[in-house]
C-alpha cells in the first residue's frame, strides 16, 4: 500500500529534519526542499506522488505565497502554510491564494500531525493503515495487529515498529534507532533500544521473527527466506 507523501518546504535545517523524522514515524513518506525554487523543482518532479505540501512562507529566495501561486496554476494538491506571522491579514492572504490550512510557529509536532490528517481527510487522501507480512498497523488509532489479533503497545513500542517497517531490509545501528525514535536531544543510553526491542518482540510473540539482531551493530527488520 502506497503511503501518503508530504513535501516539506522549510529552510531551517534542524526543524526540517525534525519534521521529516516525525512524519516518517507516523507512516508518511517525505520529500524535502529548503527554498522556494527547490520546492517547485521537487513538486514538478514528483507531482503525481505528492499528497500534501507543508509550505513555510519565509524562504530565502521566493516566498511561500509565490510558490503556492505557481503550484495552483497546475494543481489542487492540499497545501498547509506554515509561518511565524500570526495576523489575520497574513492568514487571509494564504487562503485567498489557495491554501487549505494555516499553522503558526511555534507549533508542536502533534499539532502538525492533526492538521495534516484533517486536510488529507477533507481531500479524501488519508491512508490510515500500514502492512508488513502478518503485521497490520492502524496509524490513526495507533493499534498493532498480528494476524488480525490486537497487540497492545506503548507509544514508544508503536513508534519503534513503524520505524522498523519503514526501514525494512536495512541494518539499523542502535544509535540510529535511538536518534529516530527518541530524538536527537535524548541523552539516554543505547541499551534503551535493546530494552524496547525486547519488549516489542515479547508482545509480538515468538511466532514473529521479523526483528533480528545484528551482532555488534543493531537490528534488521524483515522477512526470512522461508516467510512471506
Amino acid at each position: 500500500m502506497k503511503k501518503n507523501c508530504i513535501l516539506i518546504v522549510e529552510d531551517e535545517q534542524k526543524l526540517a529534519r525534525m519534521l521529516e523524522d516525525f512524519l516518517r514515524l507516523q507512516g508518511y513518506e517525505t520529500v524535502g526542499a529548503e527554498s522556494g525554487q527547490k520546492a517547485l523543482q521537487e513538486f514538478y518532479k514528483n507531482m503525481s506522488g505528492i499528497d500534501l505540501i507543508l509550505l513555510d512562507i519565509m524562504l530565502p529566495d521566493i516566498d511561500g505565497y509565490e510558490v503556492l501561486r505557481e503550484i495552483r496554476r497546475i494543481s489542487d494538491v492540499p497545501v498547509i502554510m506554515v509561518t511565524a506571522r500570526s495576523s489575520v491579514e497574513d492568514q487571509m492572504n494564504g487562503f485567498e491564494k489557495g491554501a487549505d490550512d494555516y499553522i503558526t510557529k511555534p507549533y508542536t509536532l502533534q499539532l502538525v500531525k492533526l492538521h495534516i490528517e484533517a486536510v488529507l481527510k477533507r481531500a479524501g487522501k488519508l491512508k490510515s493503515t500500514m502492512e508488513f507480512g502478518y503485521i497490520t498497523v492502524d496509524l490513526e488509532g495507533q493499534k498493532v495487529y498480528w494476524k488480525d489479533t490486537y497487540i497492545e503497545t506503548t507509544r514508544k513500542e508503536f513508534e519503534l515498529l513503524i520505524y522498523f517497517i519503514e526501514h525494512n531490509g536495512i541494518v539499523l545501528a542502535r544509535n540510529t534507532i535511538l536518534d529516530a525514535v527518541w530524538g536527537y536531544d535524548y541523552v539516554g543510553d543505547i541499551r534503551t533500544v535493546d530494552t524496547l526491542v525486547k519488549q516489542l518482540r515479547k508482545k509480538l510473540t515468538e511466532e514473529c521473527t521479523y526483528i533480528r539482531s545484528v551482532y555488534g551493530v543493531g537490528y534488521l527488520f524483515g522477512e526470512t527466506e522461508n516467510e512471506g
